[in-house]
């Protein structure tokens, strides 16, 4: 594998550089993020991964780590593939990608061009724990609003209201206004049921 290639930038486009490395030019697919970061000097250092297939070698640069870690968390979604990768990193920012798998938000995710619900339900299921994980992100602001919401739905319940069909509505009150309160979330579920 290429860990990283280094060397002296001879052509730039929005989606791909050629990197010239003692005499060697080496075609290497970037994202939007990273054409955004590449800097103003002749002088290039990409962190690469190489995605070999039965028909084809491609090389996929980053100016950041963190970004192809994030790819490669991507890769390892079933129905994800490379270009599909680098779409969803050239239409948000790797940290949005990051905020939305660690918090359920399939609206962000379904939001990039070229991705539906199933996949983006998909990638939220198998990559949430990892993300959690591996940039240490605390789940606090979604136990604050579970605490609120399994609160509004009781407080519903004992309205005479079922509890799957107010859960429904209290969900899509919850993502829209993540830090709605109980009173707040009552109101509006009250408007909906």
């Amino acid at each position: 594998m290429i860990a990283h290639i280094q060397g002296k930038l001879v052509e730039k486009n929005p989606t791909e550089v050629v990197i010239d490395c003692n005499g060697v030019g080496y075609h290497v697919n970037i994202s939007l993020h990273t054409f955004g970061l590449l800097p103003s000097t002749d002088f290039l250092k990409l962190y690469t991964y190489l995605l070999i297939k039965e028909d084809s070698h491609s090389l996929f640069g980053f100016v950041e780590k963190s970004e192809r870690e994030i790819f490669k968390l991507l890769l390892s979604v079933s129905g994800i593939g490379a270009n599909t990768a680098r779409t969803m990193l050239s239409s948000i920012e790797p940290k949005q990608i990051i905020n939305a798998i660690a918090s359920g938000d399939v609206a962000v995710i379904q939001s990039i061009k070229g991705i539906g619900a199933k996949t983006a339900q998909r990638a939220i299921i198998e990559l949430k724990d990892k993300v959690l994980k591996l940039y240490d992100i605390e789940e606090v602001s979604l136990t604050a609003n579970n605490t609120n919401k399994d609160e509004a739905l009781s407080a519903l319940e004992v309205l005479g209201f079922v509890r799957k069909t107010a859960e429904k509505v209290v969900d899509k009150i919850v993502s829209s206004a993540p830090d709605a309160s109980v009173e707040n979330i009552i109101k509006q579920a009250l408007k909906n049921l």
